[in-house]
């Protein structure tokens, strides 16, 4: 994995070298390259180019096939023990046995926690897997072409290759990488690429300088795939198509196997330490009985059985039932859960890096500041940048519609019954801005104009100051552009409102008409955080979860959002500077810093995947196509339902509503679940430690068996039924506070401390049999493993209710319903066996009314010494679960 990464990424930077070779390049070294002019190529040769080349669509990855899912819901290292089991006992119970000792059962109990286990597994991955789990292709859309032999027309988008000719204009989606040939005012919109909500001009020519360090999309003359034209056209030669673009190398990477998460690694650490416990407890087990009791293969039967009941096989189960709850949970708050395990992630998670603009804002623009040049509030100059793009017929920014929004709610929208259009001086790219004459009822006519602060300036020749219009004189100049400044320095675009009464008589009006204006004051606009954005941050470092910013566009803009959301601001680091960084000072320099800006999508995975190296659980949330990586490389990936397409298709988890809140609830659904896996694991692991340091004394001592195998595995699968309930049980308020994280080495000290507690109590169970109830020679060994077999059954299922909190059970914390309801049929149905047609046909009797006080007692006495126990362990390693 990590040699196919290291492949990509020399790829990655072998490409954005070629982007920025083609960018340095004359137009006719290009044409060389490319066999081509500029008339494009023949149909001939674009078919060719197709088959040399493929058609212009990014990688993708296929969904995982029904049957292959369903093997898979049958391979992990407890289901092929059990397999394993089950062959042995086929072999030595039906295979080798004599015609009448053949024994079914064994290999039936087996084989039916074996299916029971597989097939849930696979009905919950299956349903939760459904929806898409492969990398859409683009859009299906066209784009305009010129070829030599049949003109100027549209075709698909996937038909494009390197050396056609396309012709841009406002609306189209950029079809491929493209180096421009000639431009006019051309504007792109780069913010799925990039994170920046501002158009960018591009040009035909370099207009800046260019180093090995630049991000591709910053290249003048340069025009990348995925991106969108805002306004302006051009002509451009297509120099990349599908995984040969920049896009693509993007795609490329998230396609194929992902590294495990940390929930993957941690369920995987702790499956081999029981794994490993087994190996070593089941052989010493076969050889004390074998030499106790000289049968061996008797023996050999009952290592099988110790063998099933340490193997906790409903893990599998129990983890898949907990995720697929937690998806439900998720479902009914409007997330749509794509992969099981991010959930447990999103609790595990103790940094969330997120995306700026579109998840923690709005992607939005609206008005923020209307000022006159002093920076005081002005509702005059709001108007008349009201009545400026009311009245304009050309095509509206997004500044125009915030104006008009904000507006509307201060009912400007009167003021059109006092106002008719004479004319207007369309915005344009060079001017940068655009005004409209108007006429009132009286016929005073008025020249509106707003636009850029620099080209307003150019114009103005008056301005209105402290309530009179003086000279523009260069003082008030200065006075003017501090204060834009220190607007922009608070992360807003700001705009400049000017007018001219009194305007003679014309019948057209030009830019020669744009003199001698009078400065008014701005408008201020800013893409304002969601309203849940804050108190969302704020519930998430209460939940022991940091926040970190990670965008591509600047960091004054995002200072300012980090101000507004009360995200405090510890240390800006700009991409610019991580170029010079080792993964190693990247490491320190990542745990103490909030702001990562100007980065590109490859910075963004590399500042994940330190953070990762540190032992931390990252979350990121994003909802653009430079996110897709980085949600990719997150424990837990997040996205929003109006991400582009490849992101949604990387994120593990996709929110349908603005609310950022659920995040909050994802971390406190995802800590439950952890604890309720962790709960099964420590139950199940302790328990079954203890049973087996009980089988040991007994085989020890006793001249035949504590319990026939068969005993044992009916005991496991009662057991294991009493579990399934688990995954509906809650957790103490305190647990869910902080992230939790898989320890192994924490098992193996619940099993070391709490396993050797229901030991005690086996053997006391083992003396009142031998010494009570005179269980003590071969021909009643049935009355003493029919005694043992009801004490063990519920005291391990006592020990649900035991470990599931670390308060006193039933006083201060109760169960839920599902699991008392289970866990009370469970003994009870144990201890009724023994007096059943079945008990009897497997080797069970009934007890005599005398052992049952005898059983409450041991039971009580139980639970006493683990609560005892269990608040010593807390004062000595400071945790429960």
């Amino acid at each position: 994995m990590m040699k196919q990464r290291n492949i990509i990424n020399q790829n990655n930077e072998a490409l954005k070298q070629n982007l920025i070779d083609f960018s340095k390049n004359d137009m006719d070294t290009i044409y060389k390259i490319f066999n081509t002019d500029i008339n494009g190529i023949t149909e001939e040769e674009a078919g060719n180019r197709v088959e040399k080349y493929g058609l212009n669509q990014v990688e993708h990855e296929k969904p995982t096939p029904w049957y292959i899912q369903f093997v898979k819901g049958f391979i992990n290292p407890f289901i092929i023990v059990l397999i394993a089991l089950a062959v042995i006992s086929y072999i030595t119970d039906v295979a080798l046995a004599a015609p009448g000792e053949k024994s079914w059962e064994a290999v039936i109990v087996i084989t039916a926690m074996v299916t029971i286990s597989g097939i849930l597994h696979f009905v919950q991955e299956y349903r939760s897997g459904k929806a898409a789990e492969e990398l859409k292709a683009l859009v299906n859309t066209t784009a305009t072409i010129v070829r030599k032999d049949t003109g100027t027309y549209e075709i698909p988008m996937s038909q494009i290759v390197p050396g056609d000719i396309i012709h841009l204009a406002a609306g189209d989606m950029i079809p491929a990488d493209l180096r421009i040939i000639h431009s006019k005012d051309l504007f792109i919109s780069q913010s799925a690429l990039t994170g920046e909500s501002e158009p960018i001009e591009k040009y035909s020519t370099i207009k800046s300088e260019i180093n090995n360090n630049i991000n591709p999309s910053d290249l003048d003359n340069i025009c990348l795939l995925g991106t969108d034209v805002i306004s302006g056209s051009a002509t451009a030669i297509v120099i990349g198509t599908g995984n040969d673009t920049y896009f693509g190398s993007m795609a490329k990477s998230l396609v194929g196997k992902r590294e495990q998460t940390s929930f993957e690694k941690g369920v995987s650490s702790v499956s081999w330490l029981l794994i490993r416990f087994m190996f070593i407890m089941v052989p010493v087990v076969f050889l004390i009985n074998g030499i106790t009791n000289g049968d061996w293969l008797e023996a050999l039967l009952f290592a099988i059985s110790i063998a099933v009941g340490l193997t906790p096989e409903m893990l599998p189960v129990i983890v898949t039932t907990n995720l697929a709850k937690g998806a439900i949970a998720m479902s009914k708050r409007k997330t749509v859960v794509k992969r099981l395990d991010a959930i447990q992630n999103f609790g595990a998670m103790d940094i969330l890096c997120t995306d700026k603009t579109g998840t923690l804002t709005l992607d939005k623009i609206v008005v923020e500041k209307h000022l006159d040049i002093h920076g005081n509030e002005d509702d005059r100059v709001l108007r008349h940048g009201y009545l400026n793009s009311f009245y304009q017929t050309g095509l509206r920014n997004l500044m125009d519609r915030a104006i008009l929004e904000f507006s509307d709610k201060k009912n400007f929208f009167e003021l059109k019954e006092h106002y008719t259009k004479v004319d207007e001086i369309p915005f344009d790219f060079t001017r940068r801005r655009m005004s409209v004459v108007l006429k009132d009822h009286v016929g005073k006519r008025q020249l509106i104009t707003k636009g850029a602060v620099e080209e307003m300036l150019s114009i103005c020749t008056f301005a209105e100051y402290k309530g009179e219009v003086v000279p523009l004189t260069e003082e008030v100049k200065n006075e003017v552009m501090d204060m834009v400044k220190k607007l922009n320095e608070d992360g807003m675009r700001v705009v400049a409102i000017a007018q001219k009464n009194n305007i003679p008589d014309e019948n057209s009006f030009g830019v020669k008409d744009e003199s001698d204006m009078v400065l008014m004051g701005y408008i201020g606009f800013l893409d304002p955080p969601k309203e849940s954005t804050a108190a969302a941050i704020k519930a998430l470092y209460e939940h022991g979860v940091k926040v970190k910013i990670l965008t591509g566009d600047n960091e004054v803009v995002t200072k300012k959002i980090c101000k507004e959301v009360d995200l405090p601001v510890d240390n800006i680091l700009l991409g610019s500077d991580i170029e010079h960084l080792t993964d190693e000072e990247l490491a320190i320099q990542a745990e103490n810093t909030t702001v990562f800006a100007k980065l590109s999508p490859i910075q963004k995975s590399k500042i994940i995947k330190v953070l990762q190296g540190q032992g931390h659980t990252v979350g990121y949330m994003g909802d653009g196509i430079n996110d897709a990586s980085a949600l990719r490389d997150a424990d837990v990936g997040i996205s929003v339902d109006t991400a582009v397409d490849i992101a949604k298709e990387s994120a593990d988890i996709i929110l349908l509503e603005k609310d950022l809140m659920v995040l909050e609830e994802g971390v406190i659904e995802g800590r439950k679940i952890f604890g309720n896996i962790v709960k099964y694991l420590n139950m199940t692991a302790s328990s079954n430690f203890g049973n087996v340091f009980s089988v040991l004394v007994a085989s020890a001592f006793l001249p035949f068996l504590p319990m026939l195998p068969i005993h044992l595995l009916i005991q496991n699968l009662f057991y294991d039924f009493s579990q399934i309930s688990i995954p509906w049980d809650t957790m103490d308020e305190d647990y869910i506070k902080e992230p939790r994280k898989w320890d192994a080495d924490n098992i193996k000290k619940f099993m070391i401390y709490i396993g050797p507690i229901s030991s005690i109590f086996d053997i006391i169970t083992y003396l009142v049999m031998w010494y009570v109830f005179k269980a003590n020679t071969p021909a009643l060994q049935s009355l003493f493993q029919s005694g043992w077999f009801v004490e063990g059954l519920l005291s391990q299922t006592l020990i649900v209710h035991m470990i599931r909190t670390k308060k006193i059970p039933f006083i201060q914390s109760r169960a839920t319903a599902p699991v008392l309801l289970l866990t009370g049929i469970i003994m009870v149905a144990g201890i009724f066996i023994p007096f059943t047609a079945f008990g009897a046909s497997v080797g069970l009797q009934p007890l005599p009314l005398a052992y049952f006080p005898w059983l409450i007692g041991i039971l009580l006495a139980y639970c006493l010494l683990t609560q005892v126990v269990k608040k010593l362990y807390i004062k000595k390693f400071n945790t429960w679960l």
